[in-house]
Order: C-alpha cells, then sequence, then structure tokens
C-alpha cells in the first residue's frame, strides 16, 4: 500500500511538473532592453540635469572661470533689450533701424526655440522671412531683394517707415494612419502686405525661418569636418543621401563647410550670431559693418549706436555664450517603453539622418568641448525632404527642398521650456507626429513605415523622442 502510494505521489508530481513546463513554454518571453553606458549625458561632461523652464540656459560646468564670467556678461548682451541711438546706455543702443526683435531672447525665449505668431501682427516671437531672387552672387550667397535686402523687417525705430508685414493662412492637409487615427496638418501660406518702400521685386522667393533652441552649438562646431563628410558616405544607402553645403565665411573670404541655420548656410557660431545682430536687430558687428535699410532712407540722418554698434570684445563674449551652453539630459532612458521607441526609431531608419551619437574635435577654440562623446541625433547634412516642406529657395548648395536634419537634443522639453511644441523650419508642425509627416523625399520610406506602425509601438516611439 505505501508503495502504491509513493507510486501515484511520483506520477503526480511528473504530471504536475510536466504541465508546469508546458505552461511556461507557452507564455512569451519578454526581451529585457537596456540603455547604453552614459546614455543620458547627450552633451558628455557639458550635461546637465535640470528639466525645468531654465532646462536650456546653463553653461558647460567645464568651463574655466574667465569663460564662466564672459558667458554671464553674453548672457547678459543675450537678454537684455537694445534701444535707438542715442541712448545713455551706450552699449546696447544702436537698435535698427528696421529689426524683427530687440534682443535675443525674444525669439530664443530661456534660450529655447521661437514659434508662429499667435495673430496676425504679433511681433518678435522667432518666425521671419528670408528675402531672395533666383540666381547667386560669384561666393554663392543669393540675390537679394534691392529695395528691401534678404530679411522682411517689420518693425522700425521711431520715425521710419516700417519694411512691410505679413500674415499667415492654413490650408489642411489630412494624413490616416494604420490604426485609423486621423492627423490634420497644416501647411502655411505667407502673404507679404503694408510694404513700406515700393514692391518687392518680379520672381521674390520666400522662406520662413524659425528660431531654434541654442543649446549645444559649441559641441556641433567641434565636430570635425571628416565625421561629418563621413556620415554623407555612411547614410547613402535606402535613398537616403546626405550632403554638404559649403558656403561662404566673410571673416577667411573663403569656402567653408556650413553648419548652422536651416539650411547649414552659417559656416560658425560667430557668423551666425553676427547675422542674427544684423539682421533680426539691426546691429553692426565688425564682421557686418553696413546698416540694412532701403535705399531710399537716408541713414545719415539717422544716429547710430557706434562703428561698430556692438564692440568685439562684447561680441566675443555673446559668442561664447551662443556657443557653451550646455545640453539638458536625457530623461527615461531605462524605461522599458523608451527602449523599445528606441529600437522602432532605428527600424524605421529615422537614424540615418537623425545620427544618434558622435563624438568632438580636440583641437576646439573652448578647450571644455573637446573630445566629447555627444548624442544629438542629427548628421549636420543637407537632406531632400520633398516637395510638400520645400520653400523653393536656393541657400548656396542647398536646394528649395533640402533642409539640414535637425538635431533632436532637447526636443522634449521645448513644451516645458517654451509652452509650445511647434516644430520644423516654419512651426507648421504642432507636435511631433505631424512633423514626421511633413517629412517626405529622402524620408519617404520612414514616414511610411511610421504611419504603419501599431497604437502601442507608435506611443513608444513618442516617449523615446521625448526623452532626448
Amino acid at each position: 500500500m505505501k508503495i502504491l502510494s509513493k507510486l501515484i505521489l511520483v506520477i503526480f508530481c511528473v504530471q504536475l511538473i510536466g504541465c508546469e513546463d508546458d505552461d511556461y513554454k507557452s507564455i512569451p518571453t519578454e526581451v529585457i532592453l537596456t540603455a547604453e553606458e552614459r546614455e543620458e549625458y547627450s552633451g558628455g561632461e557639458a550635461t546637465v540635469f535640470n528639466a525645468t523652464q531654465e532646462a536650456f540656459g546653463f553653461f558647460a560646468s567645464t568651463l574655466t572661470q574667465n569663460e564662466q564670467s564672459d558667458f554671464g556678461i553674453g548672457n547678459s548682451f543675450f537678454r537684455q533689450s537694445w534701444v535707438s541711438a542715442p541712448a545713455s546706455t551706450t552699449a546696447r543702443d544702436g537698435l535698427g533701424p528696421f529689426f524683427n526683435a530687440n534682443n535675443c531672447s525674444s525669439c530664443h525665449f530661456k534660450d529655447g526655440r521661437g514659434r508662429p505668431p499667435a495673430f496676425d501682427g504679433q511681433l518678435g516671437r522667432g518666425l521671419l522671412l528670408r528675402l531672395s531672387l533666383a540666381g547667386s552672387h560669384p561666393n554663392g550667397s543669393a540675390f537679394s531683394d534691392p529695395i528691401y535686402g534678404n530679411q522682411l523687417q517689420d518693425n522700425a525705430i521711431l520715425g521710419q517707415v516700417i519694411k512691410g508685414k505679413y500674415n499667415i493662412t492654413y490650408q489642411t492637409i489630412s494624413e490616416t494612419l494604420a490604426d485609423g487615427t486621423v492627423v490634420e496638418l497644416q501647411k502655411p501660406l505667407y502673404q507679404i502686405n503694408t510694404l513700406g518702400y515700393g514692391s518687392l521685386a518680379s520672381g521674390m522667393l520666400v522662406s520662413p525661418r524659425i528660431a531654434n533652441q541654442i543649446i549645444g552649438l559649441g559641441l556641433l562646431e567641434a565636430v570635425s569636418e571628416n565625421t561629418i563628410l563621413g556620415f554623407a558616405t555612411t547614410n547613402n544607402s535606402n535613398g537616403i543621401s546626405g550632403k554638404a553645403n559649403y558656403v561662404y565665411d566673410v571673416e577667411s573670404n573663403s569656402q567653408k563647410l556650413g553648419r548652422f541655420g536651416w539650411k547649414a548656410n552659417q559656416p560658425s557660431i560667430r557668423q551666425q550670431v553676427a547675422g542674427a545682430f544684423s539682421g533680426d536687430m539691426g546691429i553692426t558687428t565688425s564682421i557686418f559693418p553696413n546698416e540694412n535699410a532701403p535705399p531710399s532712407v537716408d541713414l545719415s540722418a539717422i544716429p547710430n549706436g557706434g562703428s561698430p554698434e556692438i564692440s568685439n570684445s562684447n561680441f566675443d563674449k555673446v559668442v561664447l555664450y551662443s556657443s557653451s551652453l550646455a545640453v539638458p539630459a536625457r530623461r527615461n532612458v531605462s524605461d522599458q517603453n523608451v527602449l523599445k521607441g528606441k529600437k522602432t526609431f532605428n527600424d524605421i531608419q529615422c537614424a540615418s539622418c537623425h545620427v544618434p551619437r558622435m563624438q568632438t574635435g580636440n583641437t576646439y577654440s573652448i578647450a571644455a568641448l573637446r573630445d566629447q562623446i555627444i548624442r544629438p541625433y542629427t548628421d549636420m547634412l543637407l537632406h531632400d525632404m520633398g516637395n510638400e516642406l520645400s520653400d523653393n529657395t536656393p541657400d548656396f548648395l542647398a536646394t528649395g527642398n533640402e533642409w539640414r536634419t535637425q538635431p533632436l537634443w532637447g526636443i522634449g522639453l521645448i513644451n516645458t521650456v517654451n509652452g509650445h511644441t511647434n516644430l520644423l523650419h516654419d512651426g507648421r508642425a504642432r507636435n511631433v507626429i505631424e512633423a514626421i509627416l511633413w517629412h517626405s523625399g529622402e524620408a519617404q520610406n520612414s514616414k511610411i513605415k511610421f504611419k504603419q506602425l501599431s497604437t502601442n509601438d507608435r506611443n513608444n516611439l513618442l516617449s523615446f523622442i521625448d526623452s532626448l
């Protein structure tokens, strides 16, 4: 009897174990994904762990004491308003006579990203209109309007007639995702009006440009030219072919690799900053010493703030400030949904252009930014983004359809810092989904794959992008 009982017990145990094994085998095992080492350090040692409204405004902590001091002075010139001359604040007078904003932070609020005006006539929120004509100068730059120049300034100092205004209307375009979600896109249409000095030239090309967040610019400038050109070779597959823009460098009177601006039309942070002082605020520098005004305006009768209106010393401090803003750290890098989204980002080939990882060179002028492993999610190259995003405006080697790959670091904090989620070169996309759906041209296949994602996979992808 005891033997029989033991036998029954053994059979029961074997059956029980067998059932447990079968049940275990029928349960799918989920692969646990892991983040890369130091993946949260988007800016290498120039990373700041802050996700508040001030996230874009910190200096790289490894700057020298002198650089930190200059950063503070540059910050002051960046944020405080300029006034028309003459004024008691002699270091900050010379605004205009024609301008879009009276300080840098009007467009780059808290060092962040601008947006289109919320209503007709709203000024200084970070959208401007570039003007050009077909053809180019010997240095490769485009011809500008003979009266209005290369930018429509929609404000002027007291006593001067404003160059002009513009308004925006929107055309609605619908996209349907695989799960049935319908996304309404808005295509902006621009109309320039209230012109103060006559008609625009026939055949005028108009390109809207939004002010970008300015974190990590020095790190991008510190990446070697060979590294950037290497991306042009490695991503030349599956219909994706990055192209370098070569642009005119004023100070060296030569062509150099374009790195900054929506079409990579500026070779350096110095020239980018000088161009903004000149075009956006009407402040002269030693790089751009001439005022922007229609030929009929007598500049000799308008007081200026000196020649140049910002001294070289103060200008250099603004350049250092713009070069050394730290990059906010990634959030939730080990979250499984974020990591799944990262895998999807790679699987649908977003990383072909938005290159995740690169290293800065060892010769950059700011030692703190040398030899850093950074994760900007850009290749700094031009790509054909299709007809719908085209501004039809050539810019050196860039065609109307081509745009520089926008760095994605900090994208998840734009709403926190700036209170909106407008994206792309003209702010037409109101969120990340809309921005992706505007991709075409070289990104057409990635867009199609994005539209085919399940709801869960799409949400994971958005969580990953939001973590950047």
